[in-house]
């Protein structure tokens, strides 16, 4: 398949865009820089310029391939509600370039949309259309594209990490970089999802190949892992002390960190590995962190 793949040089999107090449599929990958499209050129893609700004250049884009695969988000956290409510109109413009057709719109969410109730790991088949993440944004867009006959799949992610990088947690490593200290809410007890990056690559290929129409997948290959054992990790690697905060000092220590730090973010793969025969073999987080601090 020729696929229109947004976030292409990043993160994830760059190692989705390797994964699908390797597979024999075609990659179109958005990009806003000569310096992005020299990297897909060199990889074995085809660059298509534009940026999730520009509606019109996405629709162009999905209009001219077989399938359309979106991993870009704008992590400004700062700016976090307005983040969500652009990508919703990002993927409008997505889906409406392929309505009348059934090819494929895979979006990108995260696990905490399948939370069932407070403490409740993530469940594939779950959503909570009020959840108070504004990430709910991106599952209603596509929840309205399903409605109206278009082919969406949702992957939920969780802390998606290699030696280099670890989704939030590398916020966390550079949040107690600069105060001095490892932290933790309360007994840190609350558990984090987790799945490596080689394995979510492969994972979103099999979705691609092997949906089911307004399926919802979870790149998870751990299901929880204590907060706390996160924080002892970075406290360790970093040889600065590791602290349990409460209240008022763990919303100052943590700042916008503090919608995350204290919620359980764990979540369930069972459905997603038996759907689509996907078996993760990648290392760990607490691994991929210690190789991360070079021990």
């Amino acid at each position: 398949m020729r696929v229109f793949l947004t976030g292409s040089t990043g993160f994830i999107g760059s190692q989705v865009a390797q994964e699908l090449l390797h597979a024999g599929h075609q990659v179109l990958g958005l990009t806003r820089s000569q310096e992005g499209a020299r990297k897909l050129l060199a990889m074995g893609a085809e660059s298509h310029q534009g940026d999730i700004e520009d509606l019109a250049s996405l629709q162009r884009g999905a209009e001219q391939c077989d399938a359309v695969i979106h991993t870009a988000f704008d992590h400004d956290f700062a700016n976090f509600i307005a983040n969500c409510q652009k990508d919703a109109r990002v993927i409008a413009a997505l889906g409406s370039a392929l309505a009348g057709s059934q090819r494929p719109l895979i979006i990108t969410s995260g696990t905490a949309m399948g939370s069932t109730g407070f403490g409740q790991a993530a469940d594939e088949d779950h959503f909570d259309p009020d959840h108070p993440n504004p990430r709910v944004a991106s599952e209603l867009a596509g929840r309205e594209l399903t409605q109206r006959g278009i082919n969406v799949v949702v992957m939920r992610l969780s802390q998606i990490h290699n030696p280099v990088k670890q989704g939030l947690v590398s916020y966390l490593i550079e949040l107690a970089r600069q105060t001095g200290l490892s932290a933790y809410v309360d007994e840190g007890l609350n558990q984090w999802s987790a799945a490596h990056l080689a394995d979510t690559a492969h994972l979103y290929r099999l979705a691609l190949e092997k949906h089911q129409p307004g399926a919802r997948y979870h790149g998870v290959t751990e299901e929880g892992i204590a907060f706390r054992d996160i924080a002892q990790t970075i406290g360790q690697g970093l040889g600065i002390p590791t602290v349990a905060l409460s209240g008022e000092a763990a919303a100052a220590h943590f700042g916008w960190m503090s919608a995350f730090a204290g919620k359980d973010m764990s979540a369930h793969n069972s459905k997603t590995r038996q759907r689509l025969g996907w078996q993760p073999t990648g290392p760990g987080l607490i691994a991929d962190l210690e190789t991360f601090f070079g021990r």
